[in-house]
């Protein structure tokens, strides 16, 4: 039976099923483990305050700790006594009002402070995710329940702030994009499943299968991953047996989860039915699967290559818009609803003849985001650089066009956008 009691109660030879709260605030890459006096004393030490046993795989807990059912919190027991609960997370965001508090007791936070957090993650997470793909390249069966912990964290994430995350992801080397790609698409699906409203089981399912989406490119060769010219037919070849190769990978690890499995498989079909592996159309491919095909492709072609350079964000949304008959037209306008028709980072022309980037969302009004103007067309130079807020009621300026970096020869517009 699963039991939540407080870090103090921890003791060697309980088996730790999970540790409630933030990932970030525990040293420890695995949600299960058998407790020593080393590991005791480590999340004792840490921010931790409640943790998850499991009494069938180690020994339980003193008599007088409190009982909660399987897979349930300490709120709930505060509930049932008539104390005071800790708010829990809703099943979806709304798109004006977002939660309080997330699914890890996560609470709102500002593009620029969730910014901080959303690269010490990514960085650390880069570990766990580059790990399971070299245990994938060796042969050896892949643990992925090492991954949950970070799955929760990215979802906690996205629900803090919903633009955070993804616009840093975006931010790849070369050397990174494998990995950061997957957490970027993780991010994505999740952000994506909270505008569909979907239950929390299945925003942590969506974020979990876009993590490990891409496992079979473990077994792809790398020269032809980062190939910087045209594949041959082989090479091309190789690159479309990722999709099972990774279902295959992630059923001998022992995966079962459907979602997981499904969009390992099917996230590169397309609705008019050219996809593959299985060309599968319309309603024959599962939502999550739509899903991820979605995420997946936006990220790709958002990030830089070896072979390119990512398109602006915006213009990658315009651009997937007139692909007929490859996206979920439903899910993809939910997709950008939960982006912005301007997502973070993309550089404006205001009515105003200014240029600025886009640094902030406005839910109740997507098409007026908030911009950090740096440039004026008319006398052609820097201006000093001011934020500018389209949806407040005295902005009489707006958004004319898009126009690309490239154009005005900026290379580094993050260091505009990034705190």
């Amino acid at each position: 039976m699963l039991r939540t009691i407080r870090t103090d109660q921890l003791r060697p030879g309980m088996y730790v099923q999970r540790l409630c709260g933030s990932w970030l605030d525990h040293p420890f890459w695995r949600g299960s483990f058998l407790a020593d006096s080393a590991s005791v004393a480590r999340v004792q030490a840490s921010g931790v305050q409640t943790l998850v046993i499991d009494n069938a795989l180690g020994i339980d807990a003193e008599p007088d700790a409190p009982r909660y059912a399987a897979g349930g919190d300490a709120s709930a027991n505060d509930a049932a006594q008539g104390a005071p609960s800790t708010p829990t997370a809703p099943t979806a965001l709304e798109d004006a009002t977002p939660p309080a508090t997330g699914s890890g007791g996560s609470t709102v936070s500002s593009f620029d402070a969730e910014v901080k957090q959303a690269r010490q993650l990514l960085e650390s997470g880069r570990a766990i995710v580059e790990a399971m793909f070299n245990e994938a390249r060796l042969g050896r069966s892949v643990d992925t329940e090492a991954a949950t912990p970070l799955v929760t964290a990215l979802c906690d994430s996205v629900l803090r702030n919903p633009h955070a995350l993804v616009s840093v992801a975006r931010l790849k080397t070369a050397d990174d994009y494998t990995y950061l790609h997957s957490m970027a698409v993780a991010g994505l699906m999740t952000a994506l499943a909270r505008q569909l409203r979907l239950s929390e089981d299945e925003v942590h399912a969506a974020a979990r299968g876009g993590l490990l989406h891409d496992m079979g490119k473990a077994v792809t060769p790398p020269d032809v991953l980062n190939k910087p010219g045209s594949l041959t037919e082989d090479e091309y070849s190789a690159i479309r047996r990722h999709p099972e190769e990774g279902h295959r990978l992630l059923i001998e690890s022992g995966v079962d989860d459907a979602a997981t499995l499904d969009i390992a498989l099917h996230h590169h079909e397309k609705m008019d039915g050219t996809g593959y592996p299985h060309r599968l159309s319309g309603e024959q491919i599962s939502r999550m699967a739509r899903m991820a095909a979605v995420c997946d492709v936006y990220d790709a072609i958002t990030s830089n290559r070896p072979y390119k350079r990512g398109w602006c964000p915006a213009e990658s949304l315009k651009r997937m818009a007139s692909w007929t008959g490859h996206f979920d037209p439903v899910i993809f306008q939910a997709f950008v609803k939960s982006l912005g028709i301007y997502p973070v980072g993309t550089l404006v022309r205001l009515q105003s003849q200014q240029l600025g980037v886009v640094i902030e969302q406005s839910p109740a009004a997507l098409l007026k985001p908030k911009v950090r103007v740096f440039h004026c067309l008319r006398r052609q130079s820097r201006v000093l650089m001011y934020d500018l807020d389209l949806a407040a009621g005295d902005c009489s300026d707006r958004v004319l066009q898009l126009e690309a970096p490239g154009d005005w020869g900026i290379r580094d517009l993050e260091k505009l956008w990034m705190p």
